[in-house]
């Protein structure tokens, strides 16, 4: 006898809204104050945030370049989760040092994987093997 469940997405019922892409520079900060004022807008116009983008810059040869930067892509994870934005796309270009880089892109893509978010690399580096 089979006890297979349906799928959580079964009983769902399609909306009338559009997703759209946010770019981070728009948002004027990460707080969760202004990001609830923001995603009301964006609600009121009937878009869903379904992607969040940052640029981010490593081409500094500097550990506290590199780690400034890294706690800037965290705070973006956190809006996109706040924003219920499946995607965080981080582009970048040159990479300095990837010893410094690897690793602060690593535990940012941990912490949006534990906050529900997908981190997206676009750039010459990736975090596979």
């Amino acid at each position: 006898m089979s006890t297979l469940q349906r799928p959580a997405v079964e009983p769902c019922r399609s909306e009338e809204a559009t997703p759209v892409r946010v770019d981070g520079e728009v948002l004027d900060s990460t707080a969760p104050e202004y990001l609830r004022e923001f995603k009301q807008g964006l609600a009121a116009d009937r878009l869903v945030p379904a992607r969040l983008t940052v640029e981010a810059r490593f081409e500094e040869d500097c550990s506290l370049s590199t780690q400034r930067e890294a706690e800037r892509i965290r705070e973006h994870i956190r809006a996109a989760a706040f924003l219920g934005a499946g995607t965080l796309t981080v582009s970048f270009g040159d990479v300095a040092d990837e010893r410094k880089v690897r690793p602060a892109l690593a535990a940012c893509a941990e912490r949006a994987r534990r906050d529900g978010v997908t981190l997206d690399l676009d750039g010459p580096l990736t975090l596979e093997p």
